[in-house]
């Protein structure tokens, strides 16, 4: 005698048992452990190494050195380590800080702050030189700015161009700035002329990529001054967007002289400046 299914009851169909997908689940154990990181006082997370005053609440290292007291029990910070919670820590993927810019990336905690440093979501100022601009903005948006609020900035195109300074002469300090576009990149070139506490003045030049540190490394800029048989050059790796300008030049990292040295070169009170910009 053959064997038969039972009957499906009317209404009813047969269906496998529902799984929770382990992605799903590892995240939702991980978003909820990463609330227990919350700082009391500025509700970003807490990392490695953690304090906590003698009530367990945990503040943040950088509102930490701000405060005496817990924001939570008013009770004394002191130098007690939540060693249990660093442990769990060590286990868990954080967001970037720029989570909310766009940043999808879910790090180490001894990873986030290289990533965050270099993240092309964090707010960046406005490289312009020589100007009060309170702007900040995402990496893809710097150049868009500098083109469209900073209207006297010319932009050329191509991996050769001639960046001109007119009226060097003028007293005083004072800054040429230009943009050359080329190998799909925006590179802001600088001169700028200072007046030292003796009146004596000099003129520095500098290149400084639109982009990160590790695109920076990828090229390379050279400045040429030249005419009657004269040469003066430098050549070096562009400054990346996250360094400032100001920084190279305090430290003289960039083509330096003086304005005897400019009046060799110059014709009619403008300046003439070679730059080159290549791929290493």
């Amino acid at each position: 005698m053959s064997r038969r299914a039972a009957p499906t009851p009317t209404g009813a169909s047969p269906s496998p048992p529902k799984k929770v997908s382990a992605l799903a689940s590892t995240t939702a154990t991980n978003n909820e452990l990463m609330s227990l990181f919350e700082c009391e006082e500025c509700f970003d997370f807490v990392l490695p190494p953690i304090f906590q005053c003698q009530g367990g609440h945990l503040v943040c290292g950088s509102c930490r050195p701000k405060l005496t007291r817990c924001p939570i029990c008013l009770g004394q910070l002191g130098s007690f380590r939540n060693l249990a919670l660093e442990k769990v820590g060590d286990t868990l993927l954080f967001p970037c800080k720029y989570a909310s810019s766009g940043c999808e990336e879910t790090l180490r905690h001894t990873a986030k702050a290289d990533h965050e440093d270099l993240c092309k979501f964090r707010p960046y100022p406005c490289p312009c030189p020589g100007t009060s601009c309170k702007w900040q903005g995402s990496l893809d948006t710097v150049t868009s700015h500098l083109m469209h609020h900073h209207e006297t900035i010319i932009t050329l195109e191509g991996e050769e161009v001639v960046f001109l300074a007119t009226q060097i002469n003028l007293p005083g300090a004072f800054d040429w700035v230009m943009l050359q576009s080329c190998f799909g990149f925006h590179f802001l070139l600088v001169l700028e002329k200072q007046e030292n506490y003796d009146g004596h003045q000099q003129f520095f030049a500098i290149a400084q990529l639109i982009g990160t540190r590790k695109q920076a490394e990828n090229f390379a800029y050279r400045f040429e001054l030249s005419g009657d048989r004269r040469q003066l050059a430098w050549e070096a790796t562009p400054r990346p967007i996250d360094e400032k300008i100001a920084t190279a030049i305090g430290k003289r990292d960039c083509l330096v002289f003086n304005t005897s040295t400019a009046q060799l070169f110059a014709e009619n009170d403008n300046l003439g400046i070679n730059v080159t910009i290549f791929m290493c």
